[in-house]
């Protein structure tokens, strides 16, 4: 379950991309974990034929250790290329393409893959990473015990396809509003307690054996031992739902994949429209992606934190009038909390978590969607601290 630190890790791994009609920005805390077990994919343009113009994003949230999501954030897109790509996942599937005929001889090696192969080829490739890590000295001696979630999406030119295997969770945002969630997967979930009581294993306060909290991972080889059950049978399955969807150019605006410790403090709607107001105010994805991660943090979040931002063409654009507004706002706060630290020379200087309560007392207009105060923390604590240098530091509390 975890253990804490007395003060939160709020130190940021950051990156950005472009290329392939996508930009794309990631950002990750540990936060009050006592370490960072959290890892990510990002790769624009697939080294394999016919997915040149294919992107791959993934986040991975490890448990009991960081080695399995690790591995896998550098590893598991080779098994889903190679099993998509291979005889061994996707037999023929360069001949299944629309128009093709099976009775002619296979077409060239840059024919992209067709959709249920890719499909099939995810799902062989999350099998084959599993197995091959159990080979591991490590994992197969129960040095280390180590899981991790995985969620994902591959972008072809034509089509989306959501990966899910855990509680990590993709969400799509499309002409506007949340389009497409992946499903968590959760032990008290019916399909996934019917599986593990049919291995033998029970679901108590919401856990697999009341011990982990997710019904499918990568690794935990402790919950796939059950003899006379094949991989996908077993007390937690490495198994992933593979949602395919056709792109809409016109409507698709951006897809947001993070692991629990966003979803922990913020819905899909919620988190997407923050992403949105704030893709009207910034276009550097990083900033966005950071907003994130501390307005979670600052929401209460205690996990580990991964978000990984991908901008479709067309996503929301950087507006005048937002970033006008944005400034409004920026500058109503640090007038609000001048004003209490003057107001109270005579009483002693408030602590930073009063000044908090007493602004969202004061019901502040035009907040952040889905952020609220607490996607203003860093501005209302910058004014604070130039006005109170001396103050003690209070690491990252959540708002009152």
């Amino acid at each position: 379950m975890g253990a804490f630190l007395d003060k939160p890790k709020t130190e940021k791994y950051n990156s950005r991309g472009e290329g392939k009609g996508l930009r794309y920005g990631l950002s990750s805390m540990q936060g009050w974990r006592v370490e960072m077990e959290d890892a990510h994919t990002a790769v624009l343009g697939l080294p394999a034929p016919g997915m040149t113009e294919w992107s791959f994003f993934a986040v991975y949230d490890g448990h009991a250790g960081s080695r399995v999501a690790n591995y896998c954030s550098k590893h598991l897109l080779d098994h889903i290329i190679g099993a998509s790509l291979g005889t061994g996942g996707a037999q023929g599937l360069q001949g299944t393409q629309t128009g093709s005929d099976s009775s002619t001889s296979d077409p060239p090696p840059s024919a992209p893959p067709a959709v249920e192969a890719v499909k099939t080829g995810i799902r062989t490739g999350f099998l084959r990473i599993d197995e091959h890590m159990r080979s591991f000295s490590d994992l197969r001696n129960g040095m280390d015990r180590s899981g991790s979630t995985a969620v994902g999406i591959l972008l072809s030119p034509d089509h989306l396809f959501f990966i899910n295997c855990g509680d990590s969770r993709a969400v799509l945002y499309r002409n506007s509003h949340v389009c497409f969630s992946t499903l968590d997967h959760k032990p008290c979930n019916p399909r996934e307690k019917e599986r593990i009581q049919n291995a033998g294993g029970s679901v108590m306060i919401q856990r697999v054996n009341g011990s982990l909290a997710v019904s499918r991972a990568l690794g935990d080889y402790d919950y796939k031992s059950v003899d006379g059950k094949g991989p996908t049978e077993q007390l937690v399955s490495p198994e992933p739902e593979v949602f395919e969807m056709v792109r809409a150019p016109e409507q698709d605006q951006f897809v947001v994949l993070a692991c629990d410790g966003i979803w922990d403090v913020m819905s899909n709607e919620e988190l997407c429209e923050f992403v949105r107001s704030r893709l009207e105010v910034s276009d550097d994805l990083e900033r966005v992606c950071n907003e994130v991660v501390d307005t979670c943090l600052h929401k209460g979040s205690r996990d580990n934190m991964s978000v990984v931002l991908v901008c479709l063409p067309n996503a929301p654009k950087v507006s005048e009038e937002a970033v006008r507004k944005d400034a409004e706002l920026n500058k109503y706060l640090e007038s609000r909390v001048e004003e209490m630290l003057s107001r109270s020379a005579e009483e002693g200087v408030p602590d930073l978590v009063t000044v908090m309560r007493n602004l969202t007392a004061d019901s502040v207009p035009n907040l952040p969607p889905g952020g609220g105060l607490a996607s203003k923390r860093s501005v209302i604590e910058a004014v604070y601290n130039r006005l109170n240098p001396h103050r003690e530091e209070d690491g990252s509390l959540p708002l009152p």
